[in-house]
């Protein structure tokens, strides 16, 4: 599942972007690419019967750590996406076009339940469902010289409660907009979304869509 995430992120029509990968250890795949760095981490495994090390607890310290590390990279924008998703081959080179904005948010997108021939469309809050839906405009992430992960802090909410960024934003007087097109694909029933197994999201049939080579081309989404 990775290895096709990371192959959809990295087939971007632009080449201006970095990929961090934060991981306790380097997944052994044979996808390469020279924009992926692998950021290895020693924190502890999560524990979901632990409310102190649960499995938000230990994405909240990856993000917060891949943040702090694309320092160095000078990007004009980050973008958080989950390790079994897909993202549009556009988004690279449509933020490399509006570099001065503030970010987007993915309203629209794609549920894929893993193994079908169908896809569905999800016009709108998008960014509820999936935490593959923020582009923000590096300096909006406001980090201080020294990040330490707090589940008491505010980069706790900022960096897991994704839908919510669009709105922190909004009150801070820096806005970010809905992106103009379909912006990632939230693949489910794979056996590891931790958010999809406690939810379980619904699907519409009137949003099916027969899964085209097109989007297959888009997303790079391919049957695993």
């Amino acid at each position: 599942m990775f290895e096709r995430s990371i192959k959809s992120i990295c087939n971007q029509t632009s080449p201006d972007f970095r990929v961090i990968v934060v991981c306790n250890d380097k997944p052994e795949i044979t996808f390469t690419h020279p924009h992926i760095t692998y950021l290895e981490v020693d924190f502890p495994p999560p524990n979901e019967s632990s409310p102190i090390v649960n499995g938000d607890t230990d994405k909240g310290r990856k993000i917060l750590a891949g943040v702090n590390y694309a320092r160095q990279l000078a990007p004009s924008h980050t973008m958080f996406v989950d390790a079994d998703d897909c993202v549009s081959k556009h988004l690279a080179e449509f933020v490399n076009q509006h570099s001065t904005s503030n970010g987007w948010f993915i309203n629209k997108g794609y549920k894929y339940r893993e193994g079908s021939k169908f896809i569905y469309l999800k016009n709108q809050e998008f960014h509820h469902l999936s935490g593959s839906c923020n582009i923000i405009k590096y300096e909006l992430n406001d980090l201080p010289e020294n990040p330490e992960y707090d589940r008491g802090c505010g980069y706790y909410k900022f960096y897991i409660f994704h839908k919510r960024i669009s709105s922190i934003l909004a009150e801070k007087g820096t806005p970010i907009a809905p992106l103009p097109f379909a912006g990632a694909v939230y693949v489910l029933e794979n056996g590891e979304n931790l958010s999809a197994n406690k939810y379980q999201p619904s699907f519409n049939w009137l949003n099916c869509r027969i899964l085209t080579p097109a989007t297959k081309d888009e997303f790079g989404l391919y049957k695993l």
